[in-house]
């Protein structure tokens, strides 16, 4: 029986989405779902989805919740992470500072100063869940969704060289959807390549129906209104050439061009602080679902295009699955840094994981990666290391904090959020010995 631990499985509404993809495979009906959370209540509500879940596509999936992470890991096969360390309080921190400073945000979970600091605080996490999986599965796939995505997964194969794991995210799929709306076309016309970093994972070649589709997309993006939907990414379009994988919003904070000042957040309709606003709205849906799932309604189900259950049905059945991962970079793109996180092509079968050489990106588009991977390995190094002099090098080196602030605001920022912050912090980086 395939054993799958769920980690953080509190995030119910992904728990549920997830088992959709997994349980409606006939490969993996019978499967053992381990559910693990610190929050008692949260691991209950996660157990009765799974369970309903299960129940509505007659899987006869056996479902277990754990308090005792080992537990829940012990002879799995494969391991999905989908841990927030801190959870909203922390999620406002990491805004409020910032912003006292004058520094906006819109997601602040991936790159910048609040994907610095949600990584510092979950590498500690990520490296007592890898060593826990070193004792009691140590061939199990850890399959990684929380961001900061390429943080997170570089801290792991740089701690555990040996461990099987991959980044999954959805950035990919759905901005070929977004492509497909674009262009007026259904989305099993198009084709593509990408490759880059994770949230800036470039088309580098797309297509419909075997013909080149940028002359069309530049054409629609002339179109106001399908440019006012995206206007950050055809800006970058326009400059730069290709489209990029991660939304507007997303993608105003990963350079210096859109929230430095208030003109250029209202000519792009930049949502700043939107996180804080989804986030707000997660905590209220969480709370809708588990009154549902008391009162025992039923629940709309319907397949994702995440990745993890492709993954897990792949190297089950020997069925060859494509993907896109965020893995260690072993010459996979060649014009950025050997080791670090990229995002490439991914064939999963009964193998394992095997990255596809994706060659050289054109160089504006390197460029336009490389500050963030530079940034990354800072902070990875930070956390596994305890140097609190590589988080203000991290800090101050992002692309957007240096285009609002001095060095000295960005080091003082970088204090309080530590200070504030406390003790999810790695050791040595909380210490403020080191900072001297």
């Amino acid at each position: 029986m395939t054993k799958i631990a769920m980690i953080g499985a509190g995030s119910v509404v992904f728990v549920k989405n997830l088992l959709t993809d997994i349980l409606s495979l006939p490969a993996l009906k019978q499967c053992e779902i381990a559910l693990y959370d610190i929050d008692a209540e949260r691991l209950e509500t996660a157990g009765m989805m799974a369970r309903w879940t299960s129940s509505q596509f007659d899987a006869g999936a056996t479902v277990t919740e754990h308090a005792n992470r080992r537990r829940c890991l012990e002879g799995a096969d494969f391991v999905i992470n989908m841990v927030q360390i801190g959870m909203h309080e922390a999620t406002l921190l990491d805004f409020e500072i910032p912003s006292r400073y004058g520094l906006k945000q819109t997601i602040a979970d991936t790159v910048g100063i609040g994907g610095i600091f949600r990584g510092l605080r979950t590498i500690p996490f990520m490296v007592d869940l890898v060593g826990d999986m070193r004792a009691v599965c140590p061939d199990a796939l850890l399959m990684n969704y929380t961001n900061p995505m390429s943080i997170l997964t570089w801290a792991v194969y740089r701690a555990f060289p040996e461990q099987q794991v991959v980044g999954l995210c959805h950035n990919v799929q759905h901005t070929a959807r977004d492509l497909a709306s674009y262009l007026g076309v259904d989305r099993s016309r198009l084709s593509y390549d990408c490759a880059g970093i994770n949230h800036m994972t470039w088309f580098l070649r797309l297509e419909i129906d075997g013909k080149d589709a940028y002359p069309q997309l530049r054409r629609a993006a002339r179109n106001p209104e399908i440019f006012a939907q995206d206007k950050i990414r055809f800006a970058l379009l326009e400059h730069l050439g290709r489209f990029v994988s991660e939304s507007s919003e997303h993608t105003a904070e990963y350079t210096p061009y859109f929230l430095r000042r208030e003109d250029q957040i209202a000519e792009f309709d930049v949502p700043v602080d939107e996180y804080i606003r989804r986030s707000e709205r997660n905590l209220r849906r969480y709370a809708e679902t588990r009154q549902k799932l008391l009162a025992g309604e039923s629940f709309p189900l319907e397949r994702s295009d995440e990745y993890g259950a492709s993954i897990i049905n792949g190297m089950v059945t020997n069925e060859p699955q494509l993907i896109y991962g965020n893995v260690r970079n072993t010459g996979l793109i060649e014009n950025l840094p050997q080791d670090c996180c990229v995002e490439v092509p991914v064939i999963v079968d009964r193998n394992g994981l095997r990255a596809c050489h994706a060659g050289t990106l054109p160089p504006e588009l390197a460029a336009h990666c490389a500050p963030h991977v530079f940034v990354q390995d800072l902070t990875v190094r930070a956390a596994l290391e305890g140097d609190r002099d590589a988080v203000y090098r991290a800090a101050v080196l992002d692309r957007h904090a240096a285009s609002v602030l001095s060095l000295r605001e960005i080091r003082a920022m970088v204090d309080d959020l530590i200070a504030a912050h406390g003790p999810a912090m790695p050791a040595g980086i909380r210490s403020a010995a080191l900072a001297a």
